[in-house]
């Protein structure tokens, strides 16, 4: 069964198990948050071999438990105690084209990751969390188990406009740090670059900040600046050093409808 197809099925099964544990609050709920369309510029690759801009589908939107949302994926608050939440995830991880200055090093298909997180939040407007889970996809040899720690504060700007910072550090496995940092020996005959076999352990630190501005009713104008930092042995791969940016950034903007 295709790897795609599968996890839409798993997807499936994660909303049906949501919507059937509790169905009268599931029927009662209602569904709110945002959705719009935009760009972002970043780079193509976690090694930053060079920036790209791609449509970037905009939504932010809860329903009862269930929360689906452009940077978190799918999340199932399944346990809920004093600001606490914990629960099941599926998220999407963007692969890469070996083209260009990646010629030689293989192409890896996009993934989707499935997880767990759990979430401290003893206001709407801040909280810390966690999470960890494993890919699956990606072509013959590649993905591996990720990990992600971060924190989030939410805030009044300037006449309407809302602010949102955010910092998260990321960790990965060695079969995932192999995967986009990486060189094996056929790789490394096929694009002129070292051989380098990447531990695991910290991937990146990650700040973000974006804002949102209201236009006209219900729309409203969403930004986010975010800079990224490789650490350990991304940081000291072979492919970063040679054709990489271990410092990368990005920007986002999107117009998006609130319901």
């Amino acid at each position: 069964m295709p790897a795609r197809f599968s996890v839409s099925l798993l997807l499936a099964g994660l909303c049906a198990s949501a919507l059937m544990d509790s169905p009268t609050e599931a029927s009662a709920a209602t569904l709110t948050g945002d959705v719009g369309a935009g760009a972002s510029y970043a780079a193509h690759d976690p090694s930053g071999s060079r920036y790209e801009t791609r449509p970037l589908p905009y939504f932010d939107l809860t329903w009862g438990d269930v929360e689906l949302s452009s940077d978190d994926g799918l999340q199932w608050s399944a346990l809920h105690s004093n600001g606490w939440s914990a629960g099941p995830f599926i998220n999407h991880l963007d692969g890469r084209t070996a083209n260009g200055s990646l010629r030689g090093l293989g192409d890896v298909d996009d993934m989707l990751v499935g997880g767990g997180f759990v979430q401290y939040s003893p206001q709407p407007w801040w909280n810390v969390s966690a999470q960890a889970g494993r890919t699956v996809g990606g072509g013959s040899g590649n993905g591996g188990l990720i990990g992600k720690l971060g924190g989030e504060l939410d805030y009044p700007v300037y006449r309407g406009i809302m602010g949102s910072s955010q910092i998260s550090a990321h960790f990965s496995d060695h079969a995932m740090m192999q995967t986009f940092f990486g060189v094996d020996a056929q790789q490394s005959e096929a694009s002129g670059l070292r051989t380098d076999h990447a531990g695991g352990g910290l991937q990146a630190t990650v700040l973000s900040q974006a804002l949102q501005f209201p236009l006209v009713e219900n729309w409203s104008l969403v930004t986010n600046l975010s800079w990224t930092h490789l650490q350990g042995a991304a940081a000291d791969s072979t492919l970063v050093k040679a054709r990489g940016r271990v410092d990368q950034g990005e920007a986002d903007v999107a117009v998006a409808y609130h319901f």
